[in-house]
């Protein structure tokens, strides 16, 4: 009998093992299966490299700004260029939290808001949904408001214009806020994206005025009569080139300036 015993205990040793055995071995073969189809998975995915948050912007919303400017006829590098600008190339607080892109305010809103610190403390400003809805507000924001309605008349190829028309028009109080767009423009050449929209309708664009300038950096002390003088144009006409509405300017300003004819 205790000959029976000890055989029944050996054999239920034996078969605990082997089934011990079993299970650590199947564990390790199938984790390796399982790392290496994520590895697999990994190495197949393509990942974009930018050289700057910038070129990523403009990767990531040019076609939105392409289909706006086909929708409003508003050019697709100047609402990039204002987006980069006001948005700090979509890092800034109301484009990260709020998906707003060019600072647009509440102004009778009646969407999701979101409060920041601006001209004064804790204002309020519009929230979308997505970004894309924020690029549309913008056109709407431009082709619904008369005062901007001379900058239709633009030529959607003379982004320069465009630009100074947006100052002009009272968009922004920076003096510089047009050359600060014609700069990005020119950088990044996002004008490529106009010619993508108009195609053969595209003609490089030269206004008059760009065309054998003179620009002038204000200094301590200059007025605009003074300017005026010195280069033998009026007061009004140095408005008009530079889409100046009063004779306020600014140290460090830069000025276009007809060359003087008269002898």
């Amino acid at each position: 009998m205790n000959r029976i015993i000890v055989i029944i205990c050996l054999v239920g040793v034996f078969f605990s093992c082997k089934s011990k055995k079993s299970i650590v071995t199947k564990k390790p073969n199938t984790t390796t299966k399982d790392v290496r189809k994520t590895t697999e998975t990994s190495s197949n995915r393509s990942t974009k490299v930018y050289a700057s948050n910038t070129e990523r912007y403009v990767d990531v919303h040019r076609e939105t700004a392409q289909q706006e400017m086909s929708l409003y006829g508003i050019p697709a590098s100047i609402t990039l260029a204002q987006g980069i600008l006001e948005s700090g190339s979509g890092s800034g607080r109301l484009a990260v939290e709020a998906n707003n892109h060019f600072g647009i305010k509440c102004h009778g809103w009646t969407g999701q808001k979101i409060y920041h610190d601006d001209d004064a403390a804790q204002e309020c400003f519009r929230k979308y949904k997505d970004a894309k809805y924020s690029f549309r507000d913008h056109s709407l924001f431009l082709t619904e408001r008369s005062r901007y309605s001379k900058l239709f008349k633009l030529k959607q190829e003379d982004y320069k214009g465009w630009a100074k028309g947006l100052r002009a028009a009272g968009y922004a109080t920076d003096p510089k806020y047009p050359q600060k767009l014609i700069s990005l423009i020119e950088r990044y050449k996002l004008y490529e994206f106009d010619k993508e929209v108009l195609g053969d309708k595209y003609i490089t664009y030269k206004s008059a005025v760009v065309e054998d300038r003179t620009t002038y950096t204000v200094t301590k002390g200059d007025t605009l009569y003074s300017i005026s003088r010195r280069y033998n144009i009026s007061v009004k006409e140095l408005q008009n080139l530079n889409g100046l509405r009063d004779s306020a300017i600014s140290i460090g300003q830069e000025l276009i300036v007809k060359p003087s004819t008269k002898k």
